[in-house]
């Protein structure tokens, strides 16, 4: 005993029961401060805002992953139910944008008897610039039989027909057109498909998908910080495209310009989407010499410099003249056909992703571009540029389009209201 009366195991246990709460002390500081921490450096959600007075995802920085999905309103579906599908639509869509789930209860909460009003999957998952971009189709206002289904014949635009068939064009039904479009785009590939799965859901009963594309390894810039891409092929693609920052030539090439008409005023300041599906023959393609692949292209591989010389941006010049004569660009490469010098100026504003959907029947990739482009007339904007390309492009012996669409963009939401409002009004 000491002369305290303690023994030193006491005096030790006793200390012992000091530093236990002494430390416990410590951990409860320690996990506060941890979760302090943590809250501040909660990171910041990569968005893109939804409300405005352009639809985003047309000027938006091209993200690098596509679900594109065309809907059809179904046969039991009224006027009411097409406005409401567009009013839930937007709800969740903004929702989904800023990082939110699709609905207001969530995936996890809400009536355990019910299915959730969000499916899950992207659960802690940032929305990467999540885009969402909705457009109408041409037999949303008159159907294939010429039906007037939802009162929008009269409100139908002159330049919102179906496309035509181009030559050389194999089209599939089962992946072209659509009475709507849905464009969502993110750096994640999940969010995208999220989006695209949930929009789906909320439609149930009023539309269902006619078709969707899956897209990977966007093959246009929409912003001049954008490092211009490469296609399948290996070169790089949209050099020529417009960018963002051309204020001007947004303005004159993308955007629709007030038509004058009450009619069809709900479309002014909106635009006109133009898809593609273009199956590209690699196999073939992978045995040409580069030389051979440069003259069709038009461009360097290295660099995607014009045959005429300098670098990836310098203007081509297709007069200047190669030994014996020739044009050093080839005047039926693709370069040249596509180019604004060779289609009385006009531009287009691309936003094309690559695709692959594994093998076909001959095991050789089922490959290519899904092209899609933004335009202030398919008429004047498309249509002429696409026809040429078809007929004399020689980069068209290594193409085969099979799916096409053109659906009507029209211009931003603002709060409290519903995507294309204007139409119905």
């Amino acid at each position: 005993m000491t002369a305290s009366g303690l023994s030193r195991r006491g005096l030790i246990a006793s200390a012992g029961a000091g530093a236990a709460v002494a430390l416990a002390g410590a951990g409860a500081m320690a996990a506060t401060g941890r979760a302090q921490a943590a809250a501040d450096a909660e990171p910041l959600l990569h968005t893109v805002p939804f409300h405005g007075d352009r639809q985003a995802g047309i000027t938006t920085a091209a993200q690098d992953r596509l679900h594109f999905a065309a809907f059809d309103l179904l046969a039991s579906a009224t006027r009411d139910d097409l406005v409401g599908l567009l009013q839930d639509w937007t709800a969740a869509a903004a929702r989904m944008t800023q990082g939110l789930g699709a609905g207001p209860v969530g995936p996890l909460t809400g009536n355990y008897d019910a299915p959730p009003d969000d499916t899950g999957e992207a659960i802690g998952l940032d929305p990467a610039n999540l885009t969402i971009t909705f457009g109408f189709g041409p037999t949303l206002f008159r159907d294939a039989a010429g039906t007037d289904r939802f009162g929008l014949a009269g409100r139908q635009p002159a330049a919102l027909t179906r496309l035509p068939h181009f030559p050389g064009d194999a089209l599939v039904a089962s992946a072209s057109d659509g009475d709507l479009c849905v464009q969502a785009c993110s750096d994640d590939p999940q969010v995208a498909v999220h989006a695209i799965r949930n929009l789906t859901r909320i439609a149930f009963g009023r539309a269902a998908i006619r078709w969707s594309q899956l897209g990977f390894g966007r093959t246009s810039s929409t912003a001049r910080d954008q490092v211009t891409p490469r296609n399948l092929f290996g070169f790089k693609d949209g050099t020529a495209s417009l960018r963002a920052e051309d204020t001007a030539g947004i303005d004159a090439h993308v955007w629709t310009a007030p038509s004058g008409n009450p009619g069809t005023a709900w479309l002014d300041g909106g635009s006109y989407l133009v898809a593609r599906k273009i199956a590209m023959h690699i196999e073939t393609w992978d045995r040409g010499s580069l030389r051979e692949q440069e003259q069709i292209i038009g461009r360097t591989k290295a660099e995607g410099a014009p045959l005429s010389g300098g670098g990836e941006f310098t203007a081509a010049d297709f007069g200047l003249a190669g030994r014996g004569g020739a044009p050093l660009i080839d005047p039926h490469s693709h370069l040249a056909m596509a180019h604004p010098d060779q289609n009385h100026g006009v531009q287009l504003l691309r936003r094309g992703y690559n695709y692959v959907d594994g093998s076909n029947q001959l095991g050789r990739l089922s490959a290519g571009l899904f092209f899609i482009a933004f335009v202030t007339d398919p008429t004047t904007h498309y249509i002429p540029m696409q026809t040429a390309l078809a007929a004399n492009d020689l980069l068209s012996e290594y193409l085969q389009h099979v799916g096409s669409g053109l659906w009507a963009v029209p211009p931003g939401v603002r709060e409290g209201q519903f995507v294309g409002q204007a139409l119905f009004t």
